[in-house]
Formats: C-alpha cells, structure tokens, sequence
C-alpha cells in the first residue's frame, strides 16, 4: 500500500517518479583507464544493458549517470568535477573498479588520487579490477534498488556539502580556475 504524499515517507508521485527514473539511465562513461573496455560488451547484444533501462548519453547535461572507469590522475579529476557539476539533477555516480576505491595498482602513485570519494559523491562502488559485464549489471541494479527506495541523493548533498568538496578539490587542483556553479 503506498501512503499519500508528505516529507516523512514516500509518496504516489515520489514512487512513480523513482519507478521511472530507475528504468531510464542515461549514462555517461568516462573511460579513464582500463575498465572501459568492459563496457562495449556490457553495452551490447551478448548482455544488453538496455533491457534494464541503460543507455549511453552524448552530453553531460542529457545524462543521469557519470560511469568512472578506472583511476583517475590530477589533471583528469579536474574534468571529472566539471563534467559532473554540468549534469542535471537528480545525478549519480558509479566508480568503478577499485581504482576509483583505494587507487588500485596505482595508490602510491603522486598523480593519482586514491579515492573518487573524496571529490565527488559515489553511489555505487563496483568491485573488481576489471569488473566483468555481469559486475557493471549488477551493480546498475543496486543503483536501481537505490533510485527506486528514494536513497540516491548524492547530487543534493553534494550542494549541501559543496565546502567540504571544493577543500579536498583544491588541495589536489592546485592551479583552480573553474567556474563556481550557483545551485
């Protein structure tokens, strides 16, 4: 039984909401390292993606789902943080692989960071190095699980918590010279 709309649970339009948003992802995959080259058959006829609502996105602002695929280096971080201040909310995040979790091979590397965590919000942690096409869809369904329940709101708390963000952003981006977005 779904109770009427109010700010304490979830209501009709919330539900309806989430119940369509989970089965339409437009997903951005910013292939960073060697993750990436899972995703062309994730994406394709042998696991199709798109039955579960998955498709690619050509711009950050028609996507709902920034993919990192591998680690990420200084100078790419900067890019990542523009690309996920363009799109429009509600957004997620899915790190992926344990590069984006503890910086993988390369954790005592000085140009890489060591966790994605620490600079944008992360929905969804997929596990592996690299995580196989049945990994990625896993891991969409717990995004999904999450969208549905309400609970992905990361895009939200990264407004609320933008102080905290842009500390650890500019103790890494030494050279800041990005626009300040005015939620």
């Amino acid at each position: 039984m779904i109770e009427a709309n109010d700010k304490e649970t979830q209501g009709v339009v919330d539900y309806i909401k989430n119940f369509i948003r989970k089965h339409s992802i437009f997903m951005l995959a910013y292939g960073t390292g060697c993750g990436a080259i899972e995703l062309p058959a994730t994406l394709t006829s042998r696991y199709d993606a798109e039955r579960l609502g998955i498709r690619g996105a050509a711009t950050p602002r028609q996507a709902d789902v920034l993919l990192i695929t591998g680690y990420l280096s200084t100078k790419t971080l900067k890019r990542v943080i523009r690309v996920y201040e363009q799109m429009q909310d509600p957004k997620y995040v899915i790190g992926f692989g344990s590069c984006t979790i503890n910086g993988g091979m390369y954790f005592d590397s000085y140009n890489t960071i060591n966790s994605l965590a620490q600079y944008i919000p992360v929905d969804i942690y997929i596990n592996g190095c690299m995580p196989r096409p049945e990994a990625i869809l896993a891991g969409f369904e717990e995004l999904q699980k999450k969208i549905q329940k309400g609970e992905a709101d990361n895009g939200t708390k990264y407004q609320e918590n933008i102080e905290w963000y842009r500390a650890n952003q500019k103790k890494i981006i030494k050279n800041w010279r990005m626009p300040d977005y005015n939620w």
